[in-house]
Parts: structure tokens; C-alpha cells; sequence
């Protein structure tokens, strides 16, 4: 997790998990955008929450809790 910091609450986007160069935002699980999505599906990273129709967004402590169990 160098440089990236976490809110102790709410939400993230995927860009916000898995960094994105172009917003200078750096990875706080540096996987690619469909490592990360077919990780979601097969139950490695936690599911998202629909925000909007077209929002997808994951809980912090969700996060919190993958980077723990990974560490």
C-alpha cells in the first residue's frame, strides 16, 4: 500500500483499488482492471455494491479486510 491511504469508511471505485496512472492515483492492489473483475467473480475480491444503475463501488472495509487477510 505505499503511497495509497484508505478512509476509514464508504466507498471506492474500482480506480481507487486498482490505481490508475492517467487520474495519478496510485494501486492499493496492483492487479489489472480484469484480474481484478475475474478475481470478483470467482470470490478472490470482495463483490461491489451497485450505487447506480451504472455505479459499481466496493466498502472500505471490505478492502480493509482483503489486505489483511493477504498480508
Amino acid at each position: 500500500m505505499k503511497g495509497a491511504s484508505l478512509p476509514e469508511t464508504g466507498y471506492l471505485r474500482i480506480w481507487n483499488i486498482i490505481g490508475d496512472w492517467r487520474r495519478g492515483l496510485p494501486a492499493i492492489i496492483p492487479v489489472s482492471r480484469s484480474t481484478w473483475y475475474s478475481g470478483v467473480s470467482d470470490g478472490r475480491f470482495p463483490q461491489p455494491v451497485k450505487l447506480s444503475k451504472r455505479i459499481s463501488a466496493w466498502r472500505v472495509e471490505d478492502i480493509r479486510k482483503l489486505i489483511e487477510e493477504r498480508i
